[in-house]
């Protein structure tokens, strides 16, 4: 079983998550590439594809968006899994829970011409003032929301070891 990870980052915390599903999938027995999107290979290369991409202004980056249209008929023929990394988790407690339900909606919505993904996860990354501009950061701290590193590393292993499950890993079930 080879799967690729294919991710776009921005500042690192999508790389760094994909690279954790990597290793979960690889302790699993699972053969992984785990690449930057620009780097991927043609995913009729794989049997499953885990895609992520940092969010910004509610939509995927162009460079992953471009790979799922371009790759459509292959990705269609795998089981493919997405997620999302932006920063819900830096928001107030009350307006988290509706911003991962619109952002996840609207990107499957963006892709849903191209793929049907078997899964897609919303997962809150890290977010400091330097990742935003001057009104975003003055925006986010008026309605109360903080700056930091809001990654569930343990929701994203089990996550990871959920896909390795559907993937047929008789390890998939297992925490570390």
């Amino acid at each position: 079983m080879r799967v690729l990870i294919a991710y776009s980052s921005w500042n690192g915390s999508t790389a760094e998550i994909a690279r954790r599903i990597g290793a979960v999938l690889t302790r699993d027995g699972i053969t992984v590439d785990v690449t930057p999107v620009r780097e991927a290979r043609d995913p009729a290369h794989y049997d499953a594809v885990v895609m992520g991409s940092a969010v910004h202004n509610q939509a995927w980056s162009p460079e992953a968006a471009e790979f799922v249209h371009r790759h459509a008929t292959a990705l269609s023929q795998h089981p493919v899994w997405l997620f999302s990394v932006g920063m819900t988790g830096g928001l107030p407690r009350f307006l988290r829970r509706a911003a991962r339900s619109a952002q996840g909606r609207r990107i499957v919505d963006a892709l849903s011409s191209d793929i049907t993904p078997r899964e897609h996860r919303v997962f809150s990354g890290v977010c400091r003032p330097e990742h935003l501009p001057r009104m975003s950061r003055v925006f986010l701290r008026l309605v109360g929301g903080h700056f930091g590193d809001y990654r569930d590393w343990s929701a994203i292993e089990d996550w990871a070891r959920h896909i390795a499950l559907e993937l047929g890993s008789p390890r998939g079930n297992q925490a570390p």
